[in-house]
């Protein structure tokens, strides 16, 4: 479970760049966090993976709080930046064993689960060349595999299916699918709505970093009393703001 807590940020003095967040993506559902360029999304992300610190509020994963107990909190989080460009000149198995490292992977399972990853996601046979070599496609498999190498409870993934191929994309919804119905948490930014509207079980919508809207796509519909598509709801809603 992810809590957000009265979870403010500005980069500006004078101007949020989010604002007074409250927000709980509970165990056992997957979360589409929505909003326009530059509504908040990536900071907010930011903030919960402990890249950034908030200026006022709480983050709590699994009850851990993301600032007083960082290292615990983050060994639940398999988190997936906005862009798969980070340590290029590391050959993809030399990443993996980075990152297998980082999370303690033990040895066996560690073995086991690149093999099952990177063999699902088509890379296995580029794992030793060095991934400045690779299309950004494949940069964002390999960055995929190394969140979810530990089996994380937590899955924080910012745009993952950008660069994908359809096979890859499709896939890593089924996995997103099978993940939160073993009672685990999946958070995930994108702006490709129709996806938001297959995939989650809730959404959320920020813009000019607040957060306008929490709940179903039926919750929506029926706020705004249209059968329009999630892409015609959400246009609506982030224009009234």
């Amino acid at each position: 479970m992810i809590k957000i807590e009265n979870v403010s940020k500005s980069y500006v003095k004078g101007k949020k760049s989010v604002d007074t967040l409250d927000l709980e993506i509970k165990d056992g559902e997957i979360f589409g966090f929505l909003g326009p360029n530059g509504a908040g999304k990536t900071t907010t992300i930011k903030m919960i993976t402990g890249i950034l610190n908030s200026d006022e509020g709480h983050i709590l994963i699994d009850g851990k709080d993301i600032k007083k107990e960082g290292i615990s909190a983050k060994k639940n989080i398999g988190f997936v930046p906005d862009t798969p460009d980070i340590f290029l000149k590391l050959k993809g198995i030399e990443y993996l064993n980075f990152m297998g490292d980082i999370y303690e992977v033990q040895a066996d399972i560690r073995k086991r689960r690149i093999e099952e990853l990177t063999k699902k996601f088509g890379i296995f046979d580029n794992l030793n060349e060095e991934m400045q070599s690779y299309s950004h496609g494949m940069r964002q498999k390999i960055v995929i595999c190394g969140a979810l190498l530990s089996n994380p409870k937590n899955w924080i993934l910012d745009e993952p299916m950008t660069g994908l191929d359809p096979k890859a994309s499709f896939d890593l919804k089924e996995m997103m699918r099978k993940h939160a119905k073993e009672g685990n948490c999946v958070f995930f930014s994108t702006h490709v709505l129709d996806v938001a509207e297959k995939l989650c079980d809730r959404v959320g919508i920020i813009n000019k970093g607040k957060l306008i809207f929490v709940g179903t796509f039926e919750d929506m519909k029926a706020k705004l009393k249209d059968n329009g598509s999630l892409e015609d709801l959400f246009l609506e809603i982030t224009q009234d703001e």
